[in-house]
């Protein structure tokens, strides 16, 4: 089996790892294992290590083989969503009476598993600028046991140097949790950049077609918690214990996803580029925020870090929210729609769509902020959708 050792190119392994040709048949794509239990030869007698299908499924196996190698860690684990998957992390990995950093730009859902879950549980965080690694440093408190990434952050594409924050996050004893959905495994490694945990929503470029919802963690080696523990056997151990697994059908279609997933975002890429270029030259734009632009804050991490910098685009609007609004219900080509990620381009008003659960706290959208998940279609109609929404609501 191909691993992230080999030497082998990212393609490569997304292609062929955990997809080798069947031993029976030759059949080159993985089946779809639609069993819930496996028969035993004799009391205790497995075959490769299946019992039931909670605790472990060829096709999961698959899917979780071939992340763990695009992200170079020791092990993944696949869930029935990207939020499963995150409070997987925390019940996993932190105990009443634990502190956690956040960032003040993150996923509405995040925010909230972390505020109205986790909270009441007794896990206290704090939110601070991961753009800035000295406001990390003093968020930071004795029974700090997490620092908590995304980068880009959602919807403001914020750029967190990982290399740097791992260091500070090290040298208090944290572990540091790198969400890794918007620029996906191909853009950004955090695990090479010192992440000890990396969470992806598969729902998003890694399924990449807008018809699965999962999640994944992927653990790197010889990690442990303050207390001694081992991350990778405790993520395990609460896959199992706590059953919010993928099924075989959803591992199949993020694992089927994943390998185009370098060639979805190459296009992702050219697409926003272009589009980011279009809405530089609007007057009804008034900022832009995407890690390309030479100006955005912390441009020169995300290229030193990021392959290239995503299809994720905001923009604010001249009018303020009304404007907005209208303008993500008056194009034609761009769905107006929550999620991201897929073929598809999709426009939204984060404030009272996909953040609407975080207004009113420290971490509330700009209300003329407008979302776009850059899709794949020919650039020049998505560019004349957006124009002529613009041009007639600002």
């Amino acid at each position: 089996m191909a691993t992230h050792d080999d030497g082998l190119g990212f393609s490569s392994l997304a292609i062929h790892v955990g997809s080798e040709p069947d031993p029976t048949t030759g059949a080159v794509v993985p089946p779809i294992y639609a069993t819930s239990t496996y028969k035993q030869d004799g009391v205790g007698g497995l075959r490769g290590g299946y019992e039931y299908s909670r605790s472990a499924n060829p096709t999961r196996t698959a899917l979780e083989e071939c992340f763990a190698a695009l992200e170079g860690g020791q092990r993944a684990f696949a869930f029935a969503s990207g939020l499963a998957a995150e409070d997987c992390i925390i019940r996993s990995l932190l105990s009443p009476g634990d502190h956690v950093v956040v960032p003040t730009d993150a996923y509405g859902g995040t925010y909230r598993l972390f505020n109205r879950v986790a909270r009441p549980w007794g896990i206290e965080h704090s939110i601070a600028r991961i753009a800035d690694v000295e406001a990390v440093r003093a968020a930071i408190r004795p029974e700090t046991r997490m620092i908590w990434l995304e980068t880009p952050t959602n919807p403001l594409l914020g750029i967190a140097d990982i290399a740097a924050i791992a260091e500070v996050a090290h040298e208090a004893g944290a572990l540091v949790v790198v969400d890794n959905t918007f620029a996906t495994a191909y853009l950004q490694n955090p695990v090479s950049l010192g992440a000890d945990v990396v969470v992806h929503s598969t729902t998003k470029y890694s399924g990449g077609h807008s018809d699965v919802v999962g999640g994944i963690v992927v653990t790197k080696a010889g990690v442990t918690t303050a207390s001694g523990e081992d991350v990778t056997e405790r993520i395990g151990f609460h896959q199992n214990a706590m059953g919010a697994v993928a099924g075989p059908f959803d591992a199949w279609l993020v694992l089927r996803g994943l390998k185009t997933l370098a060639v979805r975002m190459e296009r992702h890429c050219d697409n926003a580029e272009a589009i980011v270029e279009f809405l530089s030259g609007h007057d009804g734009v008034t900022e832009i925020f995407y890690p390309g632009l030479a100006g955005h804050l912390n441009h020169e991490v995300a290229a030193r870090q990021m392959k290239r910098y995503g299809g994720m685009v905001s923009f604010r609007v001249r009018g303020g929210e009304d404007v907005a609004v209208k303008v993500v219900g008056e194009t034609q080509l761009w769905t107006l729609g929550e999620s991201l990620g897929g073929v598809e381009s999709l426009i939204e008003h984060p404030g009272r769509m996909t953040h609407a659960s975080v207004a009113g706290t420290e971490l509330e959208v700009p209300a003329d902020l407008i979302r776009l998940s850059v899709g794949i279609e020919d650039v020049e109609d998505l560019i004349a959708d957006l124009k002529q929404a613009l041009d007639r609501l600002t």
